[in-house]
Formats: C-alpha cells, sequence, structure tokens
C-alpha cells in the first residue's frame, strides 16, 4: 500500500511520524491477511480536497483501502469514516468492505473514490479525538458549500465565522474581509460577510480545536446536519426524500422533515424491486402490524438506501459486529449483506481503553498549528474542548431501545468547559425574611445588613445516610445539556470572571427553628443501604415522584378547593383544568407506591432480597409508562388549560384577583402557571432516569431489556410533546413577566419570544442609574423599581430591535462594560456589571436584532399609557431624578415591603445585579431534584436533616417529604459550589458547600451516586449558558 510517486503523504502533511500508523480493528485482532496478486492504483479524495493514491492488491476487500486511508492519516477513530465513488450509472454508492475492490471499482484509473464523515453521531462529545473532529468540521465546511447543509443566515454566518478562526485566528476586520473574497465558503455569501465577521469578533482566544468543538455544537442542531436525501415516492405518489440518521428513517419534503421513524419503533426493513418496505413494531394497544411502502427510482437506488440504512442500524444500535449468515446448501433468498466494521460503543471503548497514541498534526487550510493535543495540556486562558468519557455516552443500542441524542442549549461560543472559574448565575428565587418582616403567607427579600446565620437545635430520631471510605468519583460525567462536568471540580468563590466587586448580593435568611438536627453519635446505626448505584437511581425516582405528587396536589386538591369556595372562574375553565389533573394524581399515587414497595423489597425489609428477585427497577418503569400513554389524552390538555386560564384572567380582573391571592399561600411555592406544566416536565425526567439506568446496566443483566423498552416508549413520548413543551414555555414565561411589569399593554403576542432580563446600568445626566431591562425578539424593554404595592417595575422605555446597531463604548464614555444602542429614534448607554454579563448581553441583543430584520417590520408601540421615550435630556435627567429617587427608597425599605411579586426571578436579578436568559429557565426544567440531605453551618457542630427540593434555581428546605410547604428557601444565584478543604475540618464523605460572601453551607448526602447527582444539578444554577445558534429564526419556537 505504497504511494506511487514521491510526493508528500497526508501524514507527513498533517505532522505525523512516518511509520505510526494505527489499525482501526480492536487490540488482539488480526488484520485478515491481504491478497497477493496484481496491484491496482486507487485515488482518493481527502476531506482538505487534496488527492492521494494507494496501491491495493485487485483482490483485496474494501476494507483494505480504508485501513490504509485511516492509517496514513493516523486515524484512530476511522470507523465514522466511509469511502464513497460513482458507480456505473454514476451513482454514488459506498465501498463496501467485504467486498474485493476490483468487483466494485471496474474502471479505477478514472474513478475518484471520496474519503467522507459517514457516520454522524449523536452528539460530537463522543468524538475524542482533536484529528476526527477536525475532519468533521472539514466534512460540515463541505456540506455548506455544496449546499448540502441547508440553514437560515444567522446559522451560516455563525459556523462560517468559526471557520474563519480556525483557518486564520483571531478578528482582524481587513484581514477577514480579504479572507472571505478569496474563500467562498456558500453561495451568496457576500451578502453574510458582515454577519461573519460580527461573529467572528465574538471568538477571540479560541484556538483551532476549539473551534472546530463550536462548529460542530452549532452543525449539529441543523436539521440538515449528517442528512444525504434520497429521491422517493409515498402511496399516493407525492415527491418526497427519504433519509437516515442515527436516530432512525426520517422523511423529508424539500428540505423540511416531516416524519421519522426511530429505530425502536422498526421491526424490519426490506427492498423488493425499486419498493423500499418498513415494518413497524406493533403498537401497545392493538394487534396489527402497519408497513409503510416507499417508491425510489429503481433498484439500484433502492438497494444502495437499503444498505445505508442496515449500516446505520448496526453502527449505533448494537454492541458488536453481526456475526455472518451461515451459507445456505442450495440457494439464497434476498441480499447477504452485513454491516462490517466497529460498532460505535467498541469505538468508544477502545478509545476509552488508550490502545493507540496520541499524534499531531497540521491543518492544510489554517495558518495557526494545532500544537497540542486538547486531552493533554490544558491552559489557563483558552478552557479546554471537553473530553467525555466513553462511559458517560448516551449508548442505548440495541433493539427496542433508541440512541438518545444529548441536548444542549448552550452557544457555540460558550460551549467551553472551564474548570477554573463559574460565571455569574440565573435563577428564580423566593427568599425568607427577617422575623417580624414578612406578611402572613409571602416570603420577601431581605437587606444585606440583616442577614444572619442562626440554628435550633431538636432531636430527631432520623439516621443520617451511610458513611463509605471512597472518596466520591472525579470522573467527567455527561450532564442533561450535554456539557461534560468534571463530577469532583472545585468552582472558584469569585463571582464575575473580572476582578472588580460586583454589585451588593442579597442571600435568603436560613433559619429553619423547627429543623430537627442529627448528631454524628447516630453513625453508627445508620441503615445499611444497597451500594449498587442502580439502588440509587430507583431511590431517585422515587424521591423526585413525591415532589411531583407535591406539586400535583397544588392543582388538583389546593387550588380546586379554593376554587369551589369562589365563583370567579368559568364553569368551562373548571372542566378544562381539574379533571385533567385528578387521573394523573391518582395514577402516580399508585406509581408511587409500586416504587416504594419495590425499594423495600430490594433494601432487605423481607427475604426477597437474597434471591435478588426484586434487585431492579425496570419493570415497574416499563408498566407504568405504557399506563401513562392512556393518559397522553389528558398531557395534551394541560397546554390548552394554561392557555386558557391566562386568556380567562386577562379577561376578568376578579379571577386575576383571585388567582394572585392564591398565588400568595405557602404551598403556592412557585407561580402558579408553572404547576400547570408539570405533568409535561415530569416526562423529561422519566427519560434522563431511564438513559441513566440504560448506561450502567449490562445488556445481560436482567433488567437491562426492561429499561431500555421503557426508554424507548418515554423518548417517544417526550418526542410527540416537545414542540408544545417549549412553546408554552415562552408563553407562561411571557405572562410570568407580565405581572411584574406595569406601563405596558400588549406584551403576550403571537410570534414574541422572551430573550434575557437583567440589571444594567443606565447613563444618564445625573450618572449611572440601575434599570430593568426586558430583551425580546423584537422590542427591548428598560425599566425602574418604584415603591408600588405590588412591587412592579414600571416601564420607562422601549427601544424596537428593528434598525438597531449595538456597540461597545468602554472608551468613549470611560465607563467599564460599556454599550451603546442605536435606534432609529433614540439611543441609550448601559453598562454591565461584568465583562461577562455585558458579552451575554450583546450576543442576546445581536441575535434579536438580526432576527427583528428579517421580520416585516417595526414593532408596534407596547406601552399602554407612556410615549415613546424621546423626551430632551432635561426632560430625561428629571424623569432618571424621580425614578432614582423611588430606587434609593426601595432598597432602604425592602423589610417593609407588601409579599407580591416581591420575589421573582425579575427581583433576584435586581437586587443581585445580574441577568438569566431563556435557555437558563429551560434548562432548569431538566434540572430538578429532591431528597433527603443534611445540612451544616459555619460555625455550628451540628447537622440538621432536611427534605431539600431543587427546582427553579433554588432550593427548597423542609423538615419532611410530607410537608406541605417549604419553611425557607434559598436562591442559588450567585452563590459558589465547591468542596470543603482541609482546613475547615469537614471530616464527612460526599459533602458539597455552597458559599457566598460570608455565607457558608456544607451539605451532606447519602452516597456517592446522590453527592455527584445534587452536584449537577446544583451546577446547572451556577453556571450561564447562551444561546447564539439557538436563536436562530427556523429553530426559534415560539408563542
Amino acid at each position: 500500500m505504497g504511494e506511487i510517486e514521491q510526493k508528500p503523504t497526508p501524514a507527513s502533511r498533517l505532522g505525523a511520524p512516518e511509520n505510526s500508523g494505527i489499525s482501526t480493528l480492536e487490540r488482539g485482532q488480526k488484520p485478515p491477511p491481504t491478497p497477493s496478486g496484481k496491484l491496482m492504483t486507487v485515488k482518493i479524495q481527502m476531506l482538505d480536497d487534496t488527492q492521494e493514491t494507494f496501491e491495493v492488491p485487485q483482490r483485496a476487500p474494501g476494507k483494505v483501502l480504508l485501513d490504509a486511508v485511516c492509517s496514513h492519516l493516523n486515524l484512530v477513530e476511522g470507523d465514522y469514516f466511509g469511502l464513497e465513488f460513482p458507480d456505473h450509472k454514476k451513482i454514488m454508492v459506498w465501498l463496501d468492505l467485504l467486498k474485493p475492490i476490483a468487483k466494485q471499482i471496474r474502471r479505477p484509473k478514472h474513478v475518484v473514490v471520496k474519503f467522507v464523515v459517514k457516520f454522524f453521531p449523536p452528539d460530537h462529545t463522543q468524538l475524542q479525538e482533536e484529528l476526527t473532529r477536525y475532519l468533521f468540521a472539514l466534512q460540515v465546511k463541505q456540506d455548506l458549500a455544496q449546499g448540502r447543509l441547508t440553514c437560515n443566515d444567522t446559522s451560516a454566518a455563525l459556523l462560517i465565522s468559526h471557520i474563519v478562526q480556525s483557518e486564520i485566528g483571531d478578528f482582524d476586520e481587513a484581514l477577514d474581509r480579504e479572507h472571505l473574497a478569496k474563500n467562498k465558503y456558500i453561495p451568496q455569501q457576500d451578502a453574510l460577510e458582515d454577519k461573519i465577521v460580527e461573529f467572528h469578533h465574538s471568538h477571540i482566544g479560541q484556538t483551532p480545536a476549539e473551534s472546530d468543538f463550536q462548529l460542530l455544537e452549532v452543525a449539529r442542531r441543523l436539521e440538515m446536519y449528517g442528512i444525504r436525501l434520497h429521491p422517493a415516492k409515498d402511496r399516493e405518489g407525492t415527491k418526497i426524500n427519504l433519509a437516515v440518521a442515527n436516530t432512525g428513517i426520517l422523511v423529508f419534503q424539500g428540505f423540511t422533515k416531516i416524519n421519522a421513524f426511530n429505530w425502536a419503533k422498526v421491526r424490519k426493513l426490506s427492498f423488493k424491486r425499486k419498493r423500499f418496505l418498513i415494518k413497524l413494531r406493533p403498537d401497545v394497544n392493538s394487534s396489527y402490524q402497519d408497513t409503510l411502502e416507499f417508491l425510489m427510482a429503481g433498484r439500484d437506488f433502492c438497494k444502495s438506501f437499503w444498505k445505508i440504512c442496515v449500516e446505520h442500524h448496526a453502527f449505533f444500535r448494537l454492541f458488536e459486529e453481526p456475526k455472518p449468515k451461515p451459507k445456505p446448501v442450495l440457494f439464497s433468498r434476498g441480499s447477504s449483506f452485513r454491516f462490517s466494521g466497529r460498532t460505535q460503543k467498541q469505538v468508544l471503548d477502545y478509545v476509552k481503553e488508550g490502545g493507540h497514541k496520541k499524534v499531531q498534526f497540521e491543518r492544510k487550510h489554517s495558518k495557526i498549528h494545532s500544537t497540542r493535543s486538547l486531552a493533554s495540556q490544558p491552559t489557563a486562558s483558552n478552557s479546554e474542548v471537553p473530553k467525555q468519557s466513553p462511559q458517560s455516552a448516551s449508548l442505548t443500542f440495541g433493539v427496542g431501545s433508541e440512541s438518545p441524542s444529548v441536548q444542549s442549549c448552550q452557544q457555540a461560543k460558550d460551549a467551553k468547559v472551564s474548570t477554573l472559574e463559574s460565571g455569574p448565575h440565573q435563577s428564580p428565587a423566593l427568599s425568607k425574611s427577617p422575623p417580624g418582616s414578612r406578611a402572613a403567607d409571602g416570603p420577601t427579600m431581605v437587606p444585606p445588613e440583616e442577614e444572619e446565620e442562626e440554628e435550633e437545635g431538636g432531636k430527631d430520631g432520623t439516621q443520617p445516610s451511610k458513611r463509605q471510605p471512597p472518596q466520591p468519583s472525579t470522573e467527567l460525567s455527561i450532564n442533561s445539556q450535554g456539557g461534560v462536568a468534571p463530577a469532583n471540580v472545585t468552582l472558584s468563590p469569585n463571582l464575575s470572571p473580572d476582578t472588580k466587586q460586583a454589585s451588593p448580593l442579597i442571600s435568603p435568611l436560613l433559619n429553619d427553628q423547627a429543623c430537627p438536627r442529627t448528631d454524628d453519635e447516630e453513625e453508627g446505626r445508620r441503615k445499611r443501604f444497597p451500594t449498587d448505584k442502580a439502588y440509587f437511581i430507583a431511590k431517585e425516582v422515587s424521591t423526585t415522584e413525591r415532589t411531583y405528587l407535591k406539586d400535583l396536589e397544588v392543582i388538583a386538591s389546593w387550588f380546586q378547593s379554593t376554587v369551589s369556595k369562589d365563583d370567579s372562574m368559568p364553569e368551562a375553565l373548571k372542566s378544562l383544568i381539574f379533571p385533567n389533573f385528578e387521573p394523573l394524581h391518582k395514577f402516580h399515587t399508585n406509581f408511587l407506591k409500586e416504587i416504594e414497595q419495590r425499594l423495600a423489597l430490594w433494601e432487605g425489609r423481607s427475604n426477597a432480597h437474597l434471591r435478588g428477585d426484586y434487585q431492579r427497577i425496570g419493570d415497574v418503569m416499563l408498566k407504568n409508562i405504557q399506563g401513562m400513554k392512556h393518559l397522553a389524552a389528558h398531557l395534551w390538555k394541560h397546554s390548552e388549560a394554561l392557555e386558557a386560564l391566562e386568556n380567562s384572567i386577562k379577561g376578568s380582573r376578579r379571577l386575576e384577583h383571585f388567582c394572585r391571592d392564591f398565588e400568595l399561600q405557602k404551598v403556592c411555592y412557585l407561580p402558579l402557571n408553572t404547576f400547570l406544566l408539570r405533568p409535561l416536565h415530569r416526562l423529561m425526567h422519566y427519560k434522563q432516569v431511564l438513559e441513566r439506568l440504560c448506561k450502567h446496566h449490562p445488556p445481560s443483566h436482567a433488567d437491562f431489556r426492561d429499561c431500555r423498552a421503557a426508554l424507548a416508549e418515554i423518548t417517544e413520548m417526550v418526542a410527540q410533546l416537545h414542540g408544545t413543551m417549549i412553546k408554552m414555555e415562552n408563553f407562561q414565561k411571557l405572562h410570568e413577566l407580565k405581572k411584574d411589569l406595569i406601563g405596558i399593554d400588549n406584551l403576550v403576542i403571537p410570534g414574541r419570544e422572551f430573550i434575557r432580563l437583567g440589571s444594567l446600568s443606565k447613563l444618564s445626566g445625573k450618572g449611572l442609574q440601575q434599570r430593568m431591562f426586558f430583551l425580546f425578539n423584537d422590542v427591548l424593554l428598560y425599566t425602574s423599581r418604584g415603591l408600588t404595592a405590588s412591587n412592579q417595575f414600571k416601564v420607562h422605555g422601549q427601544l424596537p430591535l428593528y434598525g438597531m446597531t449595538i456597540e461597545e463604548s468602554e472608551e468613549e464614555w470611560g465607563v467599564p462594560h460599556c454599550l451603546t444602542l442605536r435606534g432609529q429614534r433614540q439611543s441609550i448607554i448601559v453598562a454591565a456589571s461584568s465583562r461577562s454579563e455585558m458579552e451575554k448581553w450583546m450576543e442576546d441583543i445581536q441575535m434579536a436584532i438580526d432576527l427583528a430584520e428579517k421580520s416585516n417590520g417595526p414593532t408596534p408601540e407596547l406601552l399602554a399609557s407612556s410615549p415613546p421615550d424621546n423626551k430632551s435630556p432635561d426632560e430625561a435627567t428629571a424623569a432618571d431624578q424621580e425614578s432614582e429617587d423611588d430606587l434609593s427608597a426601595s432598597r432602604t425599605s425592602l423589610e417593609r415591603q407588601a409579599p407580591h411579586r416581591g420575589n421573582t426571578m425579575v427581583h433576584v436579578c435586581w437586587h443581585r445585579n445580574t441577568s438569566v436568559s431563556m435557555v437558563d429557565f429551560s434548562i432548569a426544567v431538566e434540572n430538578q431534584l429532591s431528597g433527603n440531605l443534611l445540612r451544616k453551618f459555619k460555625n455550628s457542630n451540628g447537622w440538621q436533616k432536611l427534605w431539600v427540593v431543587f427546582t427553579n434555581f433554588c432550593l427548597f428546605f423542609y423538615k419532611s417529604h410530607q410537608d406541605n410547604h417549604p419553611l425557607a428557601s434559598l436562591p442559588l444565584l450567585g452563590y459558589s459550589l465547591t468542596i470543603p478543604s482541609e482546613s475547615e475540618n469537614i471530616h464527612k464523605d460526599y459533602v458539597f458547600k455552597l458559599h457566598f460572601k460570608s455565607h457558608v453551607y456544607y451539605f451532606r448526602a447519602e452516597s456517592e451516586y446522590t453527592f455527584e447527582r445534587w452536584m449537577e444539578v446544583i451546577r446547572s444554577a451556577t453556571s450561564s449558558s447562551s444561546r447564539a445558534h439557538i436563536l436562530s429564526h427556523k429553530e426559534s419556537h415560539l408563542y
């Protein structure tokens, strides 16, 4: 397999040693014997557009040629790639790795074989090697140029900006425009040049390897990523396109996906002449089997697509390469084609074992050289692209399960995972006020000078958690957003990335006087729980199900009881809400009983645990998830109920007051409309738990089959409700914000999407004044907080985004972190509390401006009674003077405020001078947890056992899980999450620390698994997200 001509080889061009090629075979396996005989020359076109020649024996199978290419590239993860070529009918087909090359490529001198990506994994973090990600990035670049990867202008500009960053380095406008003039990455690139340059400016400091990672982060969310369309017709003769992906078979009409058949649903794939047949698994509630038929252009087209479907199914779903079928004695029926090579699981396992060398390489198109392997040399200035542990990948392959794609709502720029600092945090908050300052049922914010830490002792016979000698694991794990987070990393106590002091923040008072304290002497009497990780996963189902039942009771019991005593709610609305909650409450009550009974057996309260009959949870999950399908009609009604409730509130002042009064009750610890969406959120939690179980159990485990089947069922339900869920979350958030604002009329209109809210300082005649800003996809509002009975924010002005520009102006005004917003009628200067806050605002405002430019025109006026904010400078100064007086009064009078709307996310951001985005709210929905924790204050000796609920970026503390309302709450916005140091003398296992300024709290979990889970979900509240690639016009979910 040598080259014919003496010219630079791919290995030398990529900077690799000459003979360090690595076989794609697993260790211990020998390559197939290479047939001797006459050699044939094959031209291979690489992904960097260079051509190489290889000499292979004519009788050699296709695998020999693919191995030769991978060996010359020193490519460890070569199984993701393939070789394609035009056959004698000019149809592009994949080289069969088992058949002789000469029988496939008839005229090799006239054929150029392309080396391309064949299998696109659901998550690019599963690609372990920098070289592999680089080749994937080249494939994305190629698909963009060829028009195969279609997307909107914003996504295209963002993709190209990462390619430019990789090729020429940091932003230089003149160099950028010169480079773009010479290189065409996409048709009609000239129209996007300004956007590309703007995006590129935000990538300063990004290495080529990080640019590849961010490029793939953006690309993988596009609908056409990794898609190759195969023309076909359905039974009615309608022209469609078929495609295959890691999840299953997709159906497109043009470039729009109209249907998908997950591998879990597909029972058999076959073709007959030019008919492609998909036989689906029978539905649970029916006995018939449905067979779908598609008509393709010819038999060769049909067989080619069938082959690639078989290969995708095997690669992503099987644990190992399928064994060859025995040859028939007389005659064969059907095709003998099978997948050849390692499956994705085998690739991940091989790389995990580290049976290969790390090689350095250079990039053909890049002026910046890659001098390190990302996995080996992290730097302080540029955070490392996460390298995922193979155990953490979502590998639920095999019949009856789905290979789930890890979702991420993080902008490409901020997908870099830093273990050195934690950025500003976002959280909604409910905080407890000092004694004597709270109203009957509503907690209020506490001024910093009144904060204190108290601890009341108590006696209780509760048993603390089991102590285990091993230290918590430090291996990397994938969180629910798809990011990789070290399980035991110490985060920086500094809130802001910069060194300047952040604005005064507020921490709630945690003085749960009724909470019992457990004593360390009780450690000897602690119960010995099972040590299997599956047990603690099952226990998480139990603890979170208890909280979910309490949330259902808020509507089905408490709210219904209150409504029955008042006639302000229309009967039609009652019949829409409560009949859809009561069946759910009844079902999940029985579900919880079954789980707790199984856990009791598992813990050894009977002899069943000795036989191992009950050391599993998959059968209980499968049975009840199948039962949930019968409640699907009720789940679909929740979005309708939410809309009907808000519309009724809009039309009835009496109902508005009634709902507001109910929200003041202790039992309603979250906004009322949030509880209406809880059933939809719960489905996602079941899916996450089952994914963890499927990762934990080996295929031979007795519980694996049930867990996998349950995962397939719940994945299907989540997929059906996902669009509705995102739409309703935005709808709910708009209505929640509406309650916090006065001076605005039509905030909730079709097509409007909330993006970000937060505190910024506005520069006026009197200097910098704190204002609360609300960013939507068409308008930016700024408000001030005055002394009103309901603690609402008064709208002072609005800036339509249509025609707006944004620029940094720190040097011009001499104010740190300063921005100038120039609208068509008005310009304002604002300053953020830190550099990172400024960048988040700039990023989101720019994306919103881009969307507004694509809309039909300027936004209608929002203000109900106030004229547009186009006052003269003197008038503006006077108005700001008045509102500033209100502000100073509000800062010193927090303890006297009425409770309503005084504890929402808006107020937390106001007091802690930060911001939060809709992406953060969406992430918070997925990260919810409940369970017992032991809590200790900084200066106390004993540990208090509490029932803790984490939701909406906040910890809620209960005496026990049976309590109907929390005793106190701790908003995590601004807090740092760390592990106690040796000097703190916390000589216990599984302890984490939350601290802000002088406030320190220690929490202790019962096991390594629960410790890691609490760290994971709390970390999600103490890290920020952004949305550059989420806010595309095509992919936005608007109400």
